[in-house]
């Protein structure tokens, strides 16, 4: 039997595991203000990933608006973040 460090087989149980998901999208709620600025923070309602895409919910028509002409600068944005390719689309709602 080999042995890991603890975060090491952490990180690989979360690599094969269906929460990967989830762990992401938590994720990204906290690190979200940092990516996107206080005002888009302030105004985002929700932030969901499903299925590599990442799901923006908002009330605010005008933030929408400028959601749309952002949505290659947020993918770019997010998956530096992470370091790795973790949104292929962004869907605003």
């Amino acid at each position: 039997m080999s042995e890991y460090h603890i975060g090491d087989a952490l990180k690989k149980f979360l690599n094969t595991s269906r929460l990967r998901n989830g762990i992401r999208a938590v994720q990204i709620e906290q690190v979200w203000e940092q990516l996107m600025g206080k005002t888009i923070s302030k105004y985002t309602d929700k932030i969901e990933i499903i299925n590599h895409t990442l799901f923006i919910h908002t009330a605010v028509g005008p933030l929408k608006n400028e959601l749309m002409f952002q949505k290659p600068q947020i993918i770019e944005r997010v998956n530096e973040a992470f370091g790795e390719k973790v949104i292929k689309e962004v869907v605003i709602k």
